[in-house]
C-alpha cells in the first residue's frame, strides 16, 4: 500500500495511523472505508518471520528438511481428525483436553500395535524392522 499524500507516525506498538493525513488521498478508496481512516499493524518480530520466510523459500537444505517431516504431521493430523473428530465433543476445556489426550494415546497405541508392539513376560517389545 503506498499513499501520495501519507505521513506515517509510528508509536510503540509498531502501528501506522493515517487518520486525518489520508482524508483527501484520491487512493483512499482503495485502501479502507474506515471513517477514522486506515490503521496498520506490523507483527513485532516482522524482521524475523520475513528472514524465515525468505529461507523457506531459498534454503535447500529448509526444503528438503521440511518435505521429510511434513507428510507424517500432516499424517498424523489426519488420523486425529478422522471418523467425525474434527470438533471437540464436550463443551469446556478440561473434557476436551482429557478427550484429546486420550484420543491421541489411542492412536499411538494403534500405531505401536501395527508396527509389532506385543507383550511377554509382563514386557513390552516392539518387532525389529525390517528392510
Amino acid at each position: 500500500m503506498s499513499t501520495t499524500r501519507g505521513q506515517v507516525k509510528a508509536d510503540g506498538a509498531r502501528t501506522a495511523q493515517f487518520k486525518r493525513v489520508c482524508t483527501d488521498c484520491p487512493l483512499r478508496g482503495r485502501c479502507t472505508t474506515s471513517r477514522t481512516g486506515r490503521t496498520l499493524n506490523v507483527h513485532p518480530q516482522h524482521e524475523l518471520l520475513t528472514a524465515a520466510r525468505h529461507q523457506a523459500a531459498t534454503d535447500p537444505v529448509w526444503q528438503d528438511e521440511y518435505r521429510r517431516w511434513r507428510p507424517p504431521v500432516e499424517r498424523a493430523i489426519a488420523w486425529l481428525v478422522a471418523k467425525g473428530n474434527r470438533r471437540v465433543p464436550y463443551r469446556g476445556i478440561l473434557a476436551n483436553n482429557i478427550w484429546l489426550h486420550h484420543r491421541a494415546a489411542a492412536l499411538n497405541l494403534r500405531r505401536l500395535i501395527n508396527l509389532g508392539l506385543t507383550r511377554t513376560n509382563n514386557t513390552w517389545h516392539l518387532a525389529p524392522a525390517t528392510a
